[in-house]
């Protein structure tokens, strides 16, 4: 199946390793052109190394998600260059963080949101123009089943359920509705990472991927608004 995205240029936030370097190599497959970001240079190297061996060709780009100017920075740096067909929200984490709600520091609040949902807000209304502008885009958020359903600590299921929120907002908005551009949320559930997690894999980077590249593809056009499980089942929500 062709799914139009060749000559597309995306960028991955977190894109260096995991579920970000995954989806990063399944759009340089589809022909697009990529910015990968990341806050590990060593990583990013390596991830580039993979990605430019396919159609795609890749640019680094060096940010950390709890820093808002960094994050301001990167969009700048995208900008630049004429920013992007598709953006996914991929950088995250937290849900490892802390200890119990009453003992964990408002810091650790914070932190968690500013990773998740706070970077993917400042992202996509940087970098949202452009696509307007071109009338075309796809904006592709990468929640957690943990952000549809009790299970993880409390600043984790906030930010996640934060980031689903935001995509369902804007893609009613009536101000952005009917021009071209898609907001839709994956949320994953246990997904196992090489080298990361020693837990039985009930999934791989590449299941969630996959779901993604359909999401920034012509045929899903009229996907607008979802939040699209991958998690094979292990949810409990309806």
């Amino acid at each position: 199946m062709n799914l139009g995205l060749e000559g597309k240029t995306a960028l991955v936030t977190g894109g260096s390793h995991g579920i970000g370097l995954a989806i990063a190599l399944a759009l340089a497959e589809e022909g697009c052109q990529l910015h990968i970001a990341s806050r590990t240079m060593e990583r990013l190297a390596m991830a580039v190394g993979r990605v430019r061996g396919l159609p795609g060709e890749c640019q680094a780009h060096q940010f950390d998600a709890l820093v808002s100017e960094s994050v301001e920075l990167l969009a700048q740096q995208i900008l630049e260059v004429g920013g992007v067909d598709i953006l996914i929200n991929n950088v995250g984490g937290g849900g490892r963080w802390g200890s119990t709600p009453l003992e964990t520091p408002m810091e650790i609040w914070s932190q968690v949101y500013q990773k998740n949902a706070g970077a993917a807000v400042q992202l996509t209304r940087a970098l949202l123009p452009t696509m307007l502008q071109r009338g075309w885009g796809r904006v592709v958020t990468i929640s957690s089943i943990h952000g549809r359903e009790a299970g993880s600590k409390p600043w984790f299921m906030m930010a996640k359920s934060a980031e689903i929120a935001l995509m369902k907002g804007l893609a009613v908005d009536p101000t952005l509705s009917g021009r071209g551009v898609t907001f839709n949320t994956v949320a994953p559930g246990f997904i196992s990472i090489q080298g990361k997690d020693t837990e039985p894999s009930r999934g791989t980077p590449e299941d969630v991927a996959a779901a993604v590249v359909f999401l920034c593809s012509q045929q899903a056009r009229h996907i607008n608004g979802a939040c699209l499980v991958v998690d094979g089942g292990e949810g409990r929500a309806f």
